[in-house]
């Protein structure tokens, strides 16, 4: 098949272009961020943004399928930058598919599409989307779940929406290398009680998700019937306690576990604070240190039922918590050496 993936540089974006590639697919790779190192292993890339609907159009012309994996992923920010990509280039997307006649379609979106700001334990895909925020990452990838979903056509163009929980794993340029220059600079503090269990999603995992939809979809008839038009909570599938899992990460790196904390009351007072500080005097637009929204992530249960996945898109997780965390471990560890 021939496979256009947005977000091409992407951490998720990359890992899905090369596994497309291994298993013999041909790659085109629209991206805003030049990747020499994929156009020498056979991938097609294309420097754009998905905001660009001539550019899109362009990107999505010959192929047999896309992956949407790109996205404004900030926790702050004007909200019509996220609009702008979120919202608009999703759109953009559906037309560049319906205009090629690409039959199908794989969204990336995110549990953060049913934040509540409370606690989610074994949430399944029945939970409501949301509709207020005072972050406008999760209310622009809801308005854009809504558009993939919308856009399922039978026959026309098939969609599915993949919301894979915290992507992890080596080479991730996010998640772990936030919570270690935090935990370095003595900035980083549990919140809560610390007994907060969350789902965890490592990058083969994800991609794997992203495979097994496109599989069924092109398998076509009952299958495809069933799993199309839907979204799914994808993870490890066994949720870790938050701050074990963190300190447990400080510990094999040989760096202080975190042992000062933060009421939960605080610091969603705390997140409010610094939210009406930055909106009135901008800090050389930096992201706030904290906000609502990230003292909830950092707080609350957050793991999902993905028994939709498993029935649905046949998906089970690849690779184990235990086992990619040795290897997350072993590749933190010598990168320092040779540093």
């Amino acid at each position: 098949m021939k496979i256009l993936v947005t977000g091409g540089s992407g951490f998720l974006g990359r890992t899905l272009v090369r596994k497309l590639l291994a298993r013999g697919d041909i790659v085109r790779a629209l991206m805003r961020t030049p990747q020499p190192e994929l156009a020498r292993e056979g991938c097609e890339c294309l420097r754009g943004d998905i905001a660009d609907a001539a550019c899109v159009r362009g990107a999505c012309a010959g192929c047999d399928a896309v992956f949407h994996t790109a996205a404004k992923t900030d926790l702050w920010g004007a909200y019509a930058g996220f609009v702008s990509t979120n919202i608009n280039g999703t759109r953009n997307v559906i037309d560049g598919c319906r205009a090629a006649g690409v039959p199908f379609l794989v969204h990336t979106s995110t549990p953060s599409v049913v934040y509540s700001g409370k606690s989610i334990a074994g949430g399944d895909e029945s939970l409501p989307l949301v509709e207020k925020c005072s972050c406008a990452y999760p209310l622009t990838k809801a308005a854009a779940e809504r558009i993939v979903l919308a856009a399922n056509e039978n026959a026309a163009l098939r969609t599915i929406a993949l919301r894979p929980h915290l992507i992890w794993g080596v080479g991730d340029p996010h998640l772990v290398p936030r919570v270690l220059n935090l935990a370095r600079s003595g900035k980083l503090r549990m919140i809560g009680a610390g007994k907060n269990r969350v789902d965890l999603t490592h990058i083969d995992n994800a991609v794997h998700a992203h495979l097994c939809a496109l599989d069924v979809l092109c398998a076509g008839g009952e299958k495809a019937d069933a799993a199309a038009g839907r979204a799914y909570f994808i993870s490890d599938g066994a949720p870790v306690l938050l701050w074990q899992w963190i300190n447990n990460l400080l510990r094999r790196l040989d760096m202080p576990p975190v042992t000062r904390r933060i009421s939960t009351g605080r610091a969603f007072f705390a997140g409010t604070l610094t939210e009406i500080l930055w909106k009135v005097i901008p800090l050389n637009n930096t992201a706030p240190p904290l906000t609502r929204f990230i003292a909830a992530q950092l707080a609350e249960d957050q793991w999902f039922d993905i028994s939709a996945a498993r029935r649905n898109l046949a998906y089970s997780p690849a690779v184990s918590t235990d086992a990619a965390f040795e290897a997350l471990v072993h590749s933190i560890s010598h990168q320092g050496k040779r540093a």
